[in-house]
């Protein structure tokens, strides 16, 4: 919360490349949130709210720094997505686990996150069905 452990919030996404493209989850991440505003998304500060992709196999670094490119098309300032080699990932604690689906009418949940829900399903849908 003080932003001192040099962690960053993230979500580790274990997928199957045969049957959904490294190249489209990266499209969802950057179509999904700033990755122009240097630690920090919405009123989150800190470094802990830092814009990163972790990679696991040079193949997945070459992927993600492509992305990075032609994501900048489409913002006017500088993407400051930090693209590193993982390490560890530490799970959160369980109040924050299915933190949207147990929570759908809190006010942060309403007023971010939700909306953040609608804009995707509008952008990005049909591309999962």
């Amino acid at each position: 919360c003080q932003g001192r452990t040099g962690h960053a919030e993230v979500i580790q996404v274990t997928f199957d490349p045969k049957v959904l493209r490294l190249e489209l989850l990266l499209e969802v991440f950057f179509g999904t949130h700033d990755p122009t505003t240097l630690n920090r998304q919405g009123a989150d500060v800190g470094t802990q709210y830092r814009s990163a992709i972790y990679y696991h196999t040079p193949q997945q670094k070459k992927v993600a720094l492509a992305a990075v490119v032609r994501a900048q098309m489409d913002w006017s300032s500088p993407i400051v997505t930090e693209v590193t080699e993982f390490e560890i990932f530490y799970e959160a604690e369980n109040v924050h686990q299915a933190y949207y689906e147990m929570n759908k009418e809190a006010p942060y949940c309403r007023a971010v996150i939700t909306p953040k829900m609608q804009n995707f399903k509008k952008d990005f849908g049909t591309k999962f069905e």
